[in-house]
């Protein structure tokens, strides 16, 4: 079966999304390692580690914004009708698109003050705006998913893979 570009497009967001819950395990997992045992710390580990779970929730986010898998509360969608189901469906989405639209555009002027304002690690000072900027576009991700998955709910919805949608 042939995937469409849409398709393609949410595979590689949740797979990018993996990677960073592979990146917070690895660091946190080095960082206990080297204190424990050969008592070293990674100069900047804690605010690596901040910034790297600030960057993991947003494309978590995304990941689980097409999918349908954030925790819900089904009371009345599970008591609805097929049609009302699919209606309910549409309107939390587009609701959860309008919330994440404004958070990804305050997002984006936390990356623009940290640049503007040269905020900097502890111990090498490293830049810390290229990290939110990371999270920006984690964001920014959710909200193309949500767009994909508003459109098929409306227009295919035969498309939506593993929800729970009654379409």
């Amino acid at each position: 079966m042939k995937r469409s570009a849409m398709d393609r497009i949410i595979d590689t967001i949740e797979a990018i999304a993996a990677l960073f819950v592979g990146l917070v395990a690895a660091d946190i997992f080095i960082s206990v390692v080297l204190r424990r045992f050969f008592s070293l710390q990674i100069p900047d580990a804690y605010d690596f580690g901040s910034m790297l779970l600030g960057i993991l929730i947003f494309w978590g986010i995304a990941a689980t914004s097409y999918r349908g898998t954030h925790i819900t509360v089904d009371l009345v969608w599970a008591q609805a009708n097929p049609r009302w189901k699919r209606n309910i469906d549409i309107f939390a989405t587009l609701v959860l698109l309008f919330v994440v639209t404004v958070q990804t555009y305050t997002l984006f002027d936390k990356v623009a003050t940290t640049y503007k304002d040269h905020v900097l690690t502890f111990d090498m000072g490293l830049p810390t705006w290229p990290f939110f900027a990371v999270a920006w576009i984690g964001d920014v991700s959710a909200v193309l998913l949500i767009a994909i998955r508003t459109y098929r709910l409306i227009f295919h919805p035969e498309d939506i893979h593993d929800v729970k949608s009654a379409a």
